[in-house]
């Protein structure tokens, strides 16, 4: 599978624990369910012209959901925390949102 690095990159996770994280230069973003460490590194470092000191990731397995009688499920996904060196300039995205 060939990806870009905007299919990998899928959209930035804004909560409150993420926008807590931000000033220690953690983002936190959905990512392809494919990929792996190193292409979210690459694509992050790319993409937003930083450098990535560390990144963590996680599968995430949508809830189950009933209206009534219908039962659906929300989709999984694959969360990527990544860690930016201390030198970095900080990502100018999130930078709004603080």
């Amino acid at each position: 599978m060939n990806l870009t690095n905007f299919d990998i990159l899928r959209k930035p996770i804004i909560t409150e624990k993420s926008m807590v994280e931000m000033p220690d230069k953690k983002y936190t973003f959905k990512v392809d369910v494919h990929a792996n460490k190193s292409q979210i590194k690459r694509a992050v470092e790319e993409v937003f012209s930083v450098k990535v000191e560390d990144v963590k990731t996680a599968n995430i397995f949508g809830k189950t959901k009933r209206v009534g009688v219908h039962v659906g499920k929300r989709a999984d996904y694959k969360k990527a925390i990544v860690k930016l060196t201390a030198d970095s300039t900080p990502i100018e995205f999130f930078e709004g949102m603080k």
